[in-house]
């Protein structure tokens, strides 16, 4: 069996930019053999042309780097849209930063997407009527880094 190449084109649609404030608590190195840190949302806001709002403090990402230095994310997010309706935003993904991005970070700087490697796997719950269709998509986020949080572009996949 010969397969042709692409067997289909990937397209994507934007949703929103979500900026994110956080609060690093660090465990450490654990035994397992990896860094874990839980980095809680403390504040931040979405907006699109579609959906617009907050993200509700409490959060957060339940990360670990490994060895190599490439973080896995594990985030769970409790969104507001302007109209009040509560959202649920989960992902997984990757940050691979370059090898002086934690000191940059805390000297105040950012790290521009075109520096780092940060992708997310995007999924959403809503129980709002005008937003039932987030439960039925699936999105990517493209992340850049702030000393005060990341900040990812959205986009649904078609």
């Amino acid at each position: 069996m010969t397969l042709k190449r692409p067997l289909t084109n990937i397209t994507v649609k934007p949703l929103f930019t979500i900026e994110l404030a956080t609060d690093a608590q660090v465990i450490g190195d654990a035994p397992m053999g990896y860094f874990r840190r839980a980095t809680i949302i403390t504040a931040g806001r979405f907006a699109g042309d579609r959906l617009s709002g907050k993200a509700l403090g409490g959060g957060g990402d339940w990360l670990i780097k490994r060895a190599d230095g490439v973080i896995h994310l594990d985030v769970r997010a409790m969104l507001e849209a302007d109209a009040g309706e509560s959202i649920y935003m989960t992902y997984t993904g990757r940050l691979k930063m370059p090898a002086d991005g934690d000191q940059r970070l805390a000297r105040g700087e950012s790290l521009s997407a075109s520096e780092v490697h940060f992708r997310t796997a995007v999924s959403f719950e809503a129980a709002a009527q005008r937003l039932l269709w987030l439960n039925d998509i699936l999105a990517i986020g493209v992340g850049s880094r702030r000393p005060q949080g990341p900040i990812y572009e959205v986009f649904e996949l078609l």
